[in-house]
Formats: structure tokens, C-alpha cells, sequence
């Protein structure tokens, strides 16, 4: 019985924008992403007795192949060509669940990465991201990490320069949001508010973070009912009247983010949610994952 263990980062959409419907019935999407130093743990154990499964603690999580991360194995078991029938996948979640922060795919990318140095299958990060696209749109990202343009259904990857210093407050609110009813509600949507990619992508080149910042938007934000955006707008005004340089909606939702440039305004905006919100984080931006990486 062979084992690892690997950190899985949360990600954040920067910007997220939605380009129109592809003839296959998905969106097309172009997003700046960043992965984080707020991570779930993922412990693979290969050849220990009982199958595929995962195992959280959290009774509502799945432990069979409605679970990414068991997904992920069972792809990863299938286009390797390899016969082991036996892993228990041992997820610690700390990042939030159902929260548009990519925890579920993280644990799936963890699990492509951890198989790929258990078994010396030798697949390339590029190839892990192409499998990882068979699981979830937001595989491939979670695979390789860093600061990235993702376009296509988020497979289109481009490496983008990494953030300068800088410090992420993450806050999520007590409600969940439907993603397929966010995407209907922006096919309806007569006007569309769009972020300034462009602006983002040469704020990044030149390292300039309050630049940056005061471009971040997500176009689900502006298709939120209304009682959802009184308190997403809310969190955003805490974090920007805290010192945020600026905040957004990650992915579907609903966990806000604020960008901090210090870290003790940061913390200050965390003492100052926590009084009315459980799920707050502070958290800093993380590079691109180095092939093999893990915590052991």
C-alpha cells in the first residue's frame, strides 16, 4: 500500500465573463483565475481495502462517483490503462462547500496530481489538465494552479504573470446559489455588465495590484436576485470600507472576496465579518503547482 498527501487551493475568479451559448449548449466563458492558500487536505491511500471511495466527515458529501475526487480516480484508472481496484481518498474540507471556490474540482485535481506520483504514470501537467476536463470544467485549472486566463468552458488555459503581494479576505454567505439558474437568468438578461479582461490582463503584466483590483467583476453579479445581490453588495461594502482595493463574487457564488495590499487591514476586515458571517478566511495568492507537488 503505497500513500500521499496533497494540499488542494481554492480558486477565485478575478474576472469572470460569459462570451455567448456554444452550439453544444454551453456557455463560453473567459475568466482570470487565481488559486489560494485556503486548501482542503486530500490523503490517498492506493491498495487500501474497499474499493474507490472517498470518505469527508461531512454526511451530505457523496463517497462514490458522484464525488469529483472519486471521478477523477476512476478517470485517471481508465486512461492510464492501470488495474488497481483499491483507494481510499481521505478529504479534510476547509474550503467552503457549494461555494464557487472550486473545492470539489480541487479535490479532483488533487487526486489526478497524488495517482500520477503514486503510480509513476509519468503524465504531464498539460495531459492531467486534459483529463482532468472529462471531470469538471474547472479540473484543468485546479490541475496546474497559479494565476491563469481560462476561456472555452474553462479548459483553454493561458499561464498569466503572478499577482504581486497582496492578501485575499474570502467571506460566504449562509444561502447557496443555483449555477444552471444564474446562466438562465444571464440568457435573459437584456443588458449585459462586462469586466475589463483586457485591463486586468495588462494591470497583471505591469504588476500594478490597485489597477487590477478596480477591474475585478463577475457578470453573475449583476443576474442575482435581489435579495442575494442586498447581501453580496453588502460583503463587498465591508471589505471595500475595510481597505479592500476591490471585491467581487467568486465563480457561481455566493463567497465574496475583498484584495488587500496589507495584511493588517486584512485581518481587521475578518474580525470585522466574522461578527455577522461564520465562513471568513484570510488567504494569499499561490503560484503554479510544481509537477508532483504535495505537502508529504
Amino acid at each position: 500500500m503505497s500513500q500521499t498527501t496533497l494540499a488542494a487551493p481554492a480558486k477565485l475568479n478575478l474576472t469572470l465573463d460569459i462570451l455567448g451559448t456554444r452550439p453544444d449548449g454551453y456557455h463560453e466563458m473567459e475568466m482570470v483565475m487565481q488559486s489560494v492558500s485556503l486548501c482542503d487536505e486530500v490523503r490517498l491511500h492506493l491498495g487500501f481495502p474497499g474499493g474507490i471511495r472517498a470518505e469527508s466527515g461531512l454526511r451530505y458529501l457523496p463517497n462514490d462517483r458522484s464525488n469529483l475526487a472519486v471521478a477523477a480516480a476512476l478517470a485517471f484508472r481508465r486512461a492510464t490503462g492501470q488495474s488497481w481496484q483499491d483507494l481510499r481518498i481521505s478529504l479534510t474540507k476547509r474550503i467552503p462547500v457549494c461555494a464557487g471556490t472550486a473545492g470539489g474540482s480541487s479535490d479532483a485535481a488533487a487526486v489526478l496530481r497524488g495517482l500520477n506520483a503514486l503510480t509513476g504514470a509519468g503524465l504531464s501537467p498539460q495531459e492531467l489538465a486534459r483529463l482532468g476536463a472529462e471531470v469538471g470544467s474547472d479540473v484543468p485549472y485546479c490541475v496546474l494552479g497559479g494565476t491563469a486566463l481560462a476561456r472555452g468552458r474553462g479548459e483553454l488555459l493561458s499561464p498569466l504573470p503572478d499577482l504581486p503581494p497582496c492578501v485575499f479576505v474570502l467571506c460566504k454567505p449562509r444561502f447557496s446559489i443555483s449555477t444552471p439558474a444564474l446562466f438562465r437568468a444571464w440568457d435573459k438578461a437584456k443588458r449585459h455588465l462586462r469586466p475589463d479582461t483586457q485591463g486586468v490582463l495588462a494591470a497583471l503584466a505591469a504588476g500594478d495590484l490597485a489597477a487590477l483590483a478596480q477591474r475585478m467583476f463577475n457578470v453573475f453579479e449583476a443576474v442575482l436576485p435581489p435579495h442575494q445581490r442586498r447581501d453580496i453588495e453588502g460583503i463587498k461594502t465591508t471589505l471595500l470600507q475595510a481597505g479592500a482595493l476591490g471585491a467581487a463574487m467568486s465563480g457561481s457564488g455566493p463567497t465574496v472576496f475583498g484584495l488587500f495590499s496589507r495584511e493588517e487591514l486584512a485581518q481587521a476586515a475578518v474580525h470585522r465579518l466574522r461578527e455577522d458571517y461564520s465562513e471568513v478566511f484570510l488567504a494569499h495568492p499561490l503560484p503554479a503547482h510544481a509537477p508532483g507537488e504535495g505537502l508529504v
